[in-house]
C-alpha cells in the first residue's frame, strides 16, 4: 500500500511538469508558425531554428507535428518549410467570423478617453458613409449621428477618410452619382479642391472635415483597412470648434491615425498610408 501511494504521488507531481511542457511545445509550435507565416519563400530548417530561438532538432520535430496536422508543409525540392493548408482553412474562418462593428469598440472607447471627444465608426454604403457606432464623449456640447445615420462622402471626416483609399476612377463614380451638394459655405463642391483635399489626408493619413458638413463642428478620420489594403471603415473624432482648434488638429489626428490602424491590426488588415 505505501508503495501505491508513493507511485500515486509521484504522478501528481508529475502532472503539473508534464502539462508545462505541453503549453512549452505549444507555444514554441506557434512561433513557428507565426515565422513562416512572414515569409514570403518558406523557411530552411536552420533559419527556422534560429530566428525561434530552437535547436534544429527541436525544431524539426514540432515541424514533423505540425506537418502531419497539414499546418506546414515541406517542399522536399527546395528543402524549406511553408505554411500549410490547414492554417490557411483555420484562418478563412476567421475571415468568414470577423466584424469591424465588433472588433472596434475597445479602441474606440480608448480614443474617446483620451481625447475626450465623441468617436465615430462608419463604413461605405451605396456612396454614402453610413455610421455604425459611436462612443459618445462626457463633454455637455457634443456631436451626435445615430447608428445608421447617413452622410454624404464628400464633405464628412469618415467620407473623406474613405474616399481617400479610393482609386481616382471609383471617386469619380461617386461623385457622378452623389453630386457634391453644398452642406454649408465651407463645403467643397469642386472637384480638383477634392482631388487635393484628399490627397493632403494620405499624406497626413487622416482627414479633416471643417464645418464642411455641419457649421460649428470639426470631424477627423482615418481608414480601417482589410487584408488586401482596402478601406472596410473609417474611425473618427467628432466635437465643436470651440475644442477642436488648428492648434489640437496634428495631435487628434495622429491619435485618430494610431486608433484605427489598431483595429486594422484586429481585423486582420493590412496598413496602407500615403
Amino acid at each position: 500500500m505505501a508503495g501505491e501511494r508513493g507511485d500515486a504521488a509521484r504522478v501528481r507531481m508529475a502532472a503539473p511538469a508534464e502539462r508545462s511542457m505541453q503549453v512549452q511545445s505549444l507555444v514554441r509550435a506557434l512561433a513557428i508558425l507565426n515565422r513562416l507565416g512572414a515569409s514570403d519563400e518558406g523557411l530552411k530548417l536552420i533559419e527556422i531554428g534560429q530566428q525561434v530561438g530552437l535547436s534544429p532538432s527541436t525544431a524539426h520535430r514540432l515541424l514533423t507535428t505540425l506537418e502531419q496536422e497539414r499546418y506546414v508543409h515541406f517542399d522536399a525540392e527546395r528543402r524549406v518549410w511553408s505554411v500549410g493548408v490547414q492554417a490557411f482553412a483555420t484562418g478563412t474562418a476567421f475571415l468568414k467570423s470577423r466584424s469591424v462593428a465588433a472588433l472596434a469598440p475597445g479602441p474606440m472607447r480608448a480614443l474617446m478617453e483620451l481625447t475626450e471627444e465623441t468617436v465615430n465608426l462608419a463604413m461605405e454604403d451605396q456612396h454614402e458613409a453610413v455610421y455604425l457606432a459611436q462612443v459618445e464623449c462626457r463633454q455637455m456640447m457634443r456631436a451626435f449621428a445615430r447608428p445608421g445615420g447617413r452622410v454624404p462622402l464628400h464633405c464628412s471626416g469618415v467620407g473623406k477618410a474613405l474616399l481617400s483609399a479610393m482609386n481616382r476612377a471609383e471617386i469619380s463614380r461617386i461623385l457622378h452619382a452623389r453630386g457634391m451638394a453644398r452642406m454649408t459655405v465651407k463645403t467643397i463642391n469642386n472637384t480638383a479642391h477634392l482631388h487635393e483635399d484628399l490627397a493632403a489626408a494620405r499624406a497626413r493619413g487622416y482627414a479633416i472635415d471643417d464645418e464642411e458638413h455641419a457649421i460649428g463642428l470639426r470631424c477627423i478620420a482615418a481608414v480601417i483597412f482589410n487584408e488586401h489594403a482596402e478601406a472596410v471603415a473609417a474611425v473618427s473624432v467628432s466635437g465643436p470648434m470651440a475644442r477642436i482648434t488648428d492648434a489640437r488638429i496634428p495631435q487628434l489626428g495622429e491619435q485618430v491615425r494610431r486608433t484605427a490602424d489598431a483595429i486594422t491590426a484586429l481585423y486582420g488588415g493590412r496598413v496602407a498610408h500615403g
